[in-house]
Formats: structure tokens, sequence, C-alpha cells
């Protein structure tokens, strides 16, 4: 590396932020850049380790070592090119990788981990500053022609490369811009849209054509998608909320998390919203469920200006460091404060909703809850839980948020008209050694395939299963695969 010694002589230091009381009035990002010696100095924590156990913590593979001696070296180009060798979109994973590289940081066993993603972020940034990003088009087409349908991480990786690999790309959108989640889901103060928006450009540039408000199953036939194309990805994401059935679930001023934080990103962008307006405005707001899509309501709920956040988790309390039941190099299960807990919030755990309590006019007014005790198996997992005598207490609220995760794909529509089998969990069913279908011309990716998941395994999947198609339309494909950097090694 560029300096052997660099992680003894420097602690991790993140960039600094925009102060909360400012932040809090706007939708704009608010990690502010390195300086170019503090993004030096992050460079030169990464230490040589005889086994890079990052590559196997990233789920796209990334060659992380290598590109930190790029940057350590101040050569952003090569930089660069070992980032974009593995991830189609650094910019995206820079700002809303939750980083499991970084939990497996050989340096993250007794000190804290190199800043993998935030000098990720870096180094696609430099890069476009520098003119180093451009349209990837293809050196030969091949006549073939694929549709993905759905324009999230996993349709756009999965479009990106089919198109390099010289098939001609459409993909097709229901909702009135590309982007899918990055777009509608993920608030514009984690992943402003510009930065969405200026990766389609290139995607565009680049031969690939997107047709938004347009659902396939419903405005657009599969059939006719079935007779034009010789490929087809299905990568439309894991898009049904899990409900809370409990006595006035009908109340108004109970919504599902992702409704309210599509309609906020739809007013940051200026495009017309189609439902009845949900704001948090003046309210006493609960998010029922604790993770990223509860920050990101609690962060959307603080810029409203709501009078007051509170956000319910089923499970009990987290540790605040790895225990003896999640080693080093394993993801660690541990208590996180995102951004938005910064900018305030009452977090409570082991919290169970028993009603949604509404007034005469049919109103949200409160919660009913109770407070519960797990008990834990050997390993340190909750296994079971009762609720505690006496605990149940009502708590003032107008606006419930339900962000308890998503159960599978929507059934109706495309998949029922498909007649595809799906998985136990109602998946789309197809292997990770081909991603097939058990409709041969159509592959699936992403949530769509696994379940809810990370933006980075989308992408991983997005990826895979492109190098499938290619393989299944050409009979082999130069694409790289994922494990193809680690050989290399």
């Amino acid at each position: 590396m560029g300096k052997p010694t660099g992680f003894l002589e420097f602690d991790r230091h993140l960039p600094s932020k925009r102060p909360v009381n400012e932040r809090r009035e706007d939708y704009k990002e608010f990690v502010n850049m390195y300086s170019g010696q503090d993004l030096n100095k992050q460079a030169a924590r990464c230490m040589n380790c005889g086994i890079p156990f990052c590559h196997h913590g990233c789920p796209l593979g990334n060659v992380i070592p290598e590109f930190n001696d790029a940057v350590y070296k101040q050569e952003w180009k090569e930089a660069y090119e070992i980032l974009t060798s593995t991830n189609n979109f650094p910019e995206f994973t820079g700002r809303i990788c939750p980083a499991p590289c970084e939990s497996a940081c050989v340096l993250g066993i007794n000190q804290p981990p190199v800043a993998i993603e935030e000098i990720e972020r870096h180094i696609i940034e430099i890069a476009f500053e520098k003119g180093f990003v451009k349209a990837n088009h293809p050196t030969i087409r091949t006549g073939k022609k694929v549709v993905v349908v759905g324009s999230g991480p996993a349709g756009l990786a999965a479009a990106d490369q089919l198109n390099a690999a010289g098939h001609t790309v459409t993909v097709f959108e229901r909702d009135d811009e590309p982007g899918g989640l990055l777009r509608y889901g993920i608030p514009d103060f984690k992943l402003e849209k510009w930065v969405v928006a200026r990766r389609i450009k290139l995607m565009g540039e680049a031969g690939i054509t997107f047709r938004c408000n347009a659902e396939v199953g419903a405005n657009i036939s599969i059939n006719d998608l079935l007779r034009e194309f010789q490929a087809i990805v299905l990568a439309g994401g894991s898009t049904v909320p899990r409900d809370l059935p409990v006595p006035g679930r009908h109340l108004k001023g109970v919504h599902f998390a992702m409704d309210f934080l599509k309609q906020q990103n739809k007013r940051v962008s200026n495009l017309p919203l189609t439902t009845e307006d949900i704001f948090a405005t003046g309210k006493n707001v609960v998010v029922i469920g604790g993770g990223d899509t509860g920050s990101d309501c609690v962060g959307t709920s603080n810029r409203h200006k709501a009078k007051s956040v509170t956000q319910f988790e089923l499970m009990p309390k987290p540790p605040h460091a790895r225990t003896n039941f999640m080693p080093w190099p394993t993801y660690p299960m541990i208590l996180k404060t995102s951004s938005s807990h910064e900018e305030g919030a009452d977090r409570h755990w082991a919290i169970a909703t028993k009603e949604f309590v509404g007034d005469e006019q049919g109103n949200l007014k409160a919660l009913k809850t109770v407070k519960l005790e797990w008990k834990m198996t050997e390993d340190g997992r909750a296994a079971q839980f009762t609720e505690v005598p006496g605990s149940e207490q009502d708590l003032p609220c107008e606006l419930a948020l339900l962000a308890m995760g998503f159960v599978h794909p929507e059934h109706k529509g495309l998949l029922k008209e498909l007649d595809i089998e799906l998985d136990d969990r109602g998946n789309v069913k197809a292997s990770e050694k081909n991603y097939q279908t058990s409709i041969p011309k159509i592959f699936v990716a992403g949530d769509m395939r696994r379940g809810q998941s990370l933006v980075v395994w989308a992408i991983s999947e997005g990826r895979e299963c492109a190098r499938k198609v290619d393989e299944y339309l050409i009979g082999a494909s130069l694409l790289e695969r994922k494990d193809q950097s680690l050989i290399a090694l």
C-alpha cells in the first residue's frame, strides 16, 4: 500500500455534516466532502492485509484495497476504473449503503474500520468532476433485444450490463420517472435526485431506452413483449408492505411508510400527486418499525415540523457492540443511530401496538401499546415474547406510519398473468445459478427474487442476472463475474 503504517498513524474520521437545525429546514444532502488531505489520510489507513475480507463483506466484491491505494497516490482515473469494474453505481452505494465491507475490514478487529463507503463516494464524485465518467457505448450490437421491467437498482444494473454486452435494452417503469426505490423510496436528504437523473442520462446516451408510465401487465401487454424481445428481466422489487391488522387499522391517519415517503419525494421533485396528502406537520407521529425505512420516516417527519416523533420496534434493543454471537467478520446486528435519529426521535424497543384508537370522526388520536418481554436463545437471539402485565398505555398519535418491511412482490397483474412459479415466501422462484424463472426466456433479479434487501445486493443481483441473460442469448458472456476480481488476486 502507499503508506504501510497509515493505520497506525491516522484515526478514522468521517466528513462533517451540516448542523441539525440547519439541515432539518430542507431536503438537501448534508454530508460534506473530505479535504484532499483528509481523504489521503483515510485511504492511507487501508493496511494491505494478507486476506482482504472486505472483498467478501461487499455483495459486489469491490476491489477495495486497490482503489484505496490509488486514492492515496491520487491516481484518480485508476481508482475510478477499479471501482467501476465491479460497481455500476458507486454514487448510490457511496451515499446509502450500510457498508457491510466495513464490518469485514481487518482493521475493524480492534480499531475503527477504514471509511470505505466515504472513499467510494469521493472516487466517483472526483471522477465526474474530472470528466472520466462517460456513456458506456458498446463496441458492437448483437441484434438481440432485452426488456427490463422495473428501473430500481437491480433493473438499472441489469440494463447497464446488458447494454455493455451489446444487446438493445428497453426499460419499462410504471412510475413517471425512472429510478424506482432510488427515486421514490429514499429521501432527498440521503440521495438527491439529480444524482439519479445524472446516471439515467448517461445510460440513455449509451443507448438504453426508458419508457415511463408503462406498467407491464396493465397498460403494457406482456404477450407483446414476449413476442418482440428475446429475453425479459423482472426487477420490480418487493413492494407489498407488511401490514398491522389490529383494531382501528382503517382509521384516517394510519398509512404505509412508503406512501408517505413517495409523496414527499414527488413534492421535492415537483411531480404531480394523485393521492390524498399525508403530512406530519403539527402532529404526534409514531413510526412503527425500526429499520432504514422507519428512520427515513423520522427524518421526513422532522422536516414536516411534526409536534413529536416516536419510533417503535417490536424486537428488543440491540447491543451497542459485537457480542460473542456476532464475531468478526460477520455483519453485526448492533444498535445503529442514523442521521435522522440525530435530528430528534423518541425511540422504544420491545413495544407492540395493540390498537389504533380513533375519535368520533374516524380520525386517529392514539395508539394502545404494550411492553414485551423477550425470551432469548442460547446464541443471543430473540425467540418469543410475552406481554408485560399492566404495561398497556395510550400514546397520543395523529399519524402512524407502518414501516415494518415488505413481504414479497405484487402478485396481481404481471405475475398472475404470467402464471410464473413463486417460492414459499411469495417471491419469483429462480436460483442464483442462472436467475431463470419457470418461463425460460424470463429472468428475475433483486428483491423480486431474494426478498427485501439492500441496494448494494440489488445491484449485485442485476449484474449477475445480466451475465446469465447474456449467456442465454449468446452462449457465453464476457461480463465480469462477481468473484472474478477475487480469482485474479
